[in-house]
């Protein structure tokens, strides 16, 4: 085993790095605010919202993530740009990764907070509405922010699953992490140096997430 393969390729790999922890920084935020109003338009007492943001989870949720980054990166985006944009070349494979992303991530992240709001006492709700409360603004300064503390744990670990899923938009030649380690791999038939070094990053990146990140948010709001 060559391990100076590691040295040569190294501003690969740091790219990597950078753009496979912006691929999650962005999904999970995107992925965050998409969730929160599809969970509540599965709450809604309107049925076409109700069905619309049912059925938009079902799908995210019932297929692969890989053949989602597919399908958005060959054929949704290209198809919209052409729309928008004729004659011009498609966007980065990065963008369709944070798009890919992000949308799978609202999917799993509306359960979270529908499973969130849900376990909330009703009562809470009705002792707002009583002091004269709107429903939105029970919602945002009563509701979610107990509900937030108990999804705490979930949507970490959304965050830490996202991370490592970030790997598939490699897939699509999105420069991210498992993309430079493959192109090390194919470049200088080296195996085991660029993907236990991929792996190792991987799993300090996913212990910094969960012991330093998603404790001490759990820490911090666990003392309100």
């Amino acid at each position: 085993m060559d391990w100076s393969v590691i040295y040569e390729y190294r501003e690969l790999f740091i790219r990597g790095i950078i753009n496979t922890i912006l691929l999650t920084a962005v999904a999970t935020v995107c992925g965050t605010f998409l969730g929160l109003f599809i969970s509540l338009g599965k709450m809604s007492a309107n049925r076409f919202w109700r069905w619309t943001c049912s059925i938009y989870v079902e799908l995210f949720r019932g297929t692969p993530m890989l053949v989602q980054i597919l399908l958005i990166h060959f054929a949704v985006i290209p198809s919209i740009w052409a729309v928008f944009f004729p004659g011009e070349n498609s966007p980065e494979a990065i963008y369709s990764g944070f798009v890919a992303l992000s949308l799978n991530a609202a999917a799993y992240i509306a359960e979270i907070f529908r499973a969130g709001i849900q376990s909330i006492d009703p009562g809470q709700m009705e002792a707002a509405r009583s002091l004269g409360m709107t429903k939105g603004l029970a919602m945002r300064l009563i509701v979610l922010p107990q509900a937030f503390t108990r999804m705490l744990p979930a949507i970490g670990n959304e965050f830490i699953a996202l991370l490592k899923d970030s790997s598939l938009c490699a897939v699509i030649a999105t420069p991210e992490l498992n993309y430079a380690a493959m192109n090390v791999a194919k470049s200088t038939f080296e195996r085991y140096p660029p993907y236990l070094t991929e792996a190792a990053v991987y799993l300090v990146l996913t212990l910094f997430l969960s012991r330093v990140v998603v404790r001490g948010l759990e820490k911090k709001y666990s003392t309100r």
